[in-house]
């Protein structure tokens, strides 16, 4: 088949259009290397080991402009390459390592750091994630380690002065069962949390107690009044928590 036309269309593509009409498009790299320019044919058995080829490049650039947007794992650029056959991608990944692109060290590093200066999380939600990304623990492991372990336990006191600070509506059991729970689901682990909390005096807020009194009050007076109408309304107190 001989090639009628070159016509650049983007990012080094070029559409071939061949003497049946068929339309190809394939990368500069692609048409020096098989020196289409200058033989400007070619055979059917050919093109299609050429276009095997191309998809490999294809695959590879689409990864580049992936990575370069952010640092991605090996397991994001698979996903986001799953279009393309098993070849294409083990390709790509090959060739991404080689050149630097690809580097488990480096993402891990950049990962622990934003982690630690940017987001109130503890390391074992860090972990956590990683390992979700497809990093081995003892890669994480590794680097996370290196963090002292003062680091977690002021991420925790300032979350509990925080949560302490804003509290508008919680009686003092109910606000450290929740800050309890908050600072495990955020990765710190329950031994840091305890050998903090407990040092902490929650008492009831009495203009949280006195709101919530009023609360209750209003709503059970409709059914109660007199004594019972006292019961009821420290019996609902004691199930939010509030000891008074």
């Amino acid at each position: 088949m001989k090639i009628n036309n070159f016509k650049k269309k983007h990012n080094n593509l070029y559409e071939l259009t061949l003497d049946n009409n068929a339309k190809v498009s394939l990368y500069d790299e692609i048409i020096l290397k098989y020196e289409l320019l200058i033989k400007k044919e070619i055979d059917a058995k050919k093109l299609t080991e050429i276009t095997l080829e191309n998809a490999k490049l294809e695959s590879y650039y689409i990864a580049l402009k992936f990575i370069n947007a952010k640092l991605r794992t090996e397991k994001e650029i698979r996903k986001k390459l799953n279009k393309y056959n098993k070849d294409a991608i083990n390709y790509t990944i090959t060739r991404l390592k080689k050149e630097g692109y690809l580097d488990n060290l480096l993402y891990i590093k950049s990962y622990i750091n934003d982690a630690v200066n940017l987001k109130m999380v503890g390391p074992l939600k860090i972990r956590y994630e990683l390992k979700k990304l497809g990093f081995i623990e003892s890669e994480i492991n590794n680097y996370l380690d290196t963090f002292d372990n003062d680091i977690w336990l002021d991420k925790i006191n300032k979350i509990i002065n925080k949560k302490i600070n804003s509290n508008h509506n919680l009686s003092s059991m109910m606000l450290k069962q929740k800050i309890m729970k908050d600072l495990i689901t955020r990765g710190f682990s329950k031994e840091d949390i305890l050998s903090l909390i407990d040092a902490y005096d929650f008492k009831d807020d009495l203009d949280i107690y006195q709101k919530e009194y009023e609360k209750q009050k209003s709503k059970l007076s409709k059914k109660y009044s007199g004594e019972e109408l006292e019961y009821q309304i420290k019996q609902a107190l004691a199930k939010k928590g509030f000891r008074k």
